[in-house]
This record gives C-alpha cells, structure tokens and sequence, in this order.
C-alpha cells in the first residue's frame, strides 16, 4: 500500500528539513525524501548558524536536525527520488524502495558546484565554496580565486576587505571577464597568476600549504574559493512544468510556490544566497506557505455554504498520528495520556 502524505519534501538539508519541521509542527502528515549528501553534508566545521558551535560539522548537525523533524512525527526515507508524476489527487512520487502519494511537493534538491581540475585540496581545508560563511577565515592569510569570469575576478576583489595578499588563477585559461572588470582589476593590487598549476603541498593537518606553477614558481595559500558556476538539480522540477529563472534556478514566491499548484521549491535550487540560515529562513516561510494553503480552518463563507458550519466531528484536522505524537512528545504541556475520547467529555 502507498502511504499518503499532505507534503513530501524531496531532499534533507538544512533547507528541507525546515520546512519539513514546520509543516509537521503545523499539522501537515510529511515525509522527507533525501538521497543524502549535498553541500551541508561537505562541511567540516560549521559557521554563521546562531546556537550552533563550530566544531559541529555538516553531516552532524543535518543527523541532529532529521532526528528532531522525526520526533516532532515527520517519516523519513533515505532514498533518490527519480520520478514524480501529477494526478487527480496530488502527486505519485517514486524513489528505490519508496513510492508515496502526497498533496504537495516540496523540491530542496540544491545545486552542485562546479569543481575545477585538480590537483586540489580537500573541501574545507583550503577549497571554500561559501566566501560569505569563509572569508573571516582568511584574514590576513594569502588567498587564491579561480576562475576566468567576472564572478571570480570580482570575489577576488572582495577579499581584499580580509586578507592584502590575494590572488586570481586563470589556470592557463582566457580570461573572459569585461572590459569593465578588468579595468577594475588593473586598480586593485590583486595578482592574476596565467600559469596552470601542476602540483600542490599540504601542511601535516591537510591543510593547503602552497600550489606549484607550470612555470616552476611556487606560492603560498591558506585557502580560496573556485568561482566556476552552479548546477541547478531541476530535472524533477522540469518534468513538471516548472518555470525556472535565467540562471537555470527555480522561479519561486516569497512561500517557495512554483507556478505550478501544489509544488514548491526552497533551498539552494531557488535564488538567493547559499547559506545555511538563508535557507533555514527559506524552509521556514516555506513550511508556513504550505500551512496557508493546507490547513481546514478557518472555512470560508463560501466553503460554509457548499459544507456546512465546522462541527466538533470535524475538529481537530491534525491526524490521528500527529495528534498522537504532538501529545506525547516532551515539549507538550500535558500529562501525554490525552485522546481522541476526550473531547466527548
């Protein structure tokens, strides 16, 4: 039998699992899909989140925030979401082992960076892809950006706010950023290194220690940010009908609704900044969205008039599951021995 959900959230990082935590807490039956991984699953220490320590890496904090959704009564199922198709009643989603039917979709399917050739060092410990979360890192050490774009050449120039020792890695490639930028770049003391790099050293704790050049130069790094664009997971949210934006990212309200009803989109695969609180802030708007167009009550004039008043049977809508694990869990100011029975008395 396939199980039946009012939201199934496709993904479980921070973004997903926001919203995830919301609509079950609002009383919405939901499921989270994650295939596992992603950009949060790749960090060693995280950094920005208020009441989160650094020493706390990427994959434990996601394990701590999916235990807490699954105690609130959220299912969650460790699986790839291959299909999901739109019917009479919702959507028919499918991954490996999971097939579920569910009013709404929720698609935190993130994006993928685009890495660059190696030879590299290992992501968070001198390969950054967040300046915003990293750049405080920095200060005062020497930095590299690679790329040949505006983006790279203009993050480079934004490091200086950190660190009077930064340099830009075309890696043997044209530049292709504007006149504009150039002309930009010509006025800041930034190096622009054309030479490809043909070996690496690390420090004895992995750490970047330096890069060395085809031209038998060597030079020191700390740590750097590799500017070569994005890839936007959307085959999901294509094959539905989906508008995305110019830059291939999902187009989205202020909730996370797609154009098309009944599906959202929040995280990552949307506009916006890449960090965990954005997308803590996304996922929570998201889950609120879902509850505005979810929720039984208040019954309009118009739905009284097809339906009738709203009577004691009709109350609570909260499931018979939700309304079992809302009672019993820890938070709730009750003795848990609560029951359905008890709203006769």
């Amino acid at each position: 039998m396939t199980d039946h959900y009012q939201v199934t959230v496709v993904g479980g990082g921070p973004a997903g699992l926001t919203t995830a935590l919301y609509t079950t807490r609002l009383g919405h039956d939901t499921a989270i899909i994650n295939r596992g991984g992603g950009r949060a699953a790749m960090m060693l220490d995280t950094h920005n989140v208020i009441g989160v320590t650094e020493d706390t890496s990427g994959n434990e904090f996601l394990a701590t925030a999916t235990e807490q959704v699954q105690a609130y009564g959220a299912d969650y199922y460790q699986d790839f979401v291959s299909d999901i198709e739109a019917t009479d009643e919702g959507y028919h989603v499918t991954a490996g082992n999971v097939e579920v039917t569910t009013d709404h979709v929720v698609l935190a399917t993130g994006f993928s960076d685009e890495r660059p050739d190696p030879p590299l060092p290992r992501t968070g410990k001198g390969l950054h892809y967040c300046l915003h979360c990293d750049a405080y890192m920095f200060v005062d050490e020497p930095v590299y950006v690679m790329g040949t774009g505006d983006s790279a050449a203009h993050v480079a120039m934004i490091m200086l706010n950190f660190t009077p020792e930064v340099d830009l890695l075309t890696r043997g490639e044209e530049p292709e950023w504007s006149e504009e930028t150039g002309e930009m770049l010509e006025n800041h003391p930034i190096d622009v290194i054309h030479e490809e790099i043909t070996g690496m050293e690390k420090r004895d704790d992995g750490w970047l220690e330096a890069f060395e050049f085809a031209d038998g130069t060597r030079r020191e790094y700390r740590g750097g940010f590799p500017m070569y664009g994005s890839n936007y997971n959307t085959d999901l949210a294509e094959s539905l009908g989906v508008e995305l934006n110019d830059d291939d990212s999902i187009a989205v309200d202020d909730h996370g609704r797609t154009n098309v009803d009944g599906v959202y989109a929040v995280g990552d695969v949307t506009p916006g900044h890449n960090q965990i609180p954005t997308a803590m802030g996304e996922g929570a708007r998201c889950g609120i969205g879902n509850h505005y167009d979810l929720r039984a009550f208040p019954r309009s004039l118009d739905e009284i008039e097809e339906q009738g008043p709203v009577t004691k049977d009709d109350i609570p809508a909260i499931s018979e599951d939700l309304r079992a694990r809302a009672v019993e869990h820890e938070g709730h100011p009750g003795d848990g021995q609560a029951t359905a029975e008890s709203d006769d008395d």
